[in-house]
């Protein structure tokens, strides 16, 4: 990706803060904490396997061997992916005898994704 040169209208060269704004502004801004937490999630959307598995289990609930044949991987990567997908609240699990269905661990994360994929695609 090139780097980007601002021009003269890209830059604040004014010496004047605005306090009122700065002020309100930090009013309403989340706790550090809530924040690194928000961060956190985000970089689990960086990998496109985990995009991947979250795409496919908004439509049903899976089994890693499914995941694993829809997405033309090994049981053990998507093992892998799953295990940080459920350490973020993103995935959630149930078993059934012997096999263990993933899904969207709330309405949330479908919206997200969603909310994203129209991003991208604008």
């Amino acid at each position: 990706m090139p780097i980007q040169i601002l021009s003269e209208n890209d830059r604040c060269d004014c010496g004047t803060i605005h306090d009122e704004v700065v002020a309100a502004v930090r009013t309403r801004m989340p706790d550090e904490e809530l924040l690194l937490d928000l961060a956190d999630l985000f970089k689990v959307f960086g990998d496109s396997t985990r995009v991947k598995i979250l795409c496919a289990l908004q439509y049903s609930e899976m089994c890693v061997c499914d995941i694993a044949a829809l997405l033309g991987m090994s049981k053990s990567s998507i093992s892998h992916q799953l295990r940080t997908l459920r350490q973020t609240k993103l995935v959630k699990n149930r078993r059934d005898g012997k096999i263990v269905y993933y899904s969207l661990d709330d309405d949330h994360i479908g919206t997200i994704f969603r909310q994203g994929l129209l991003h991208v695609s604008e």
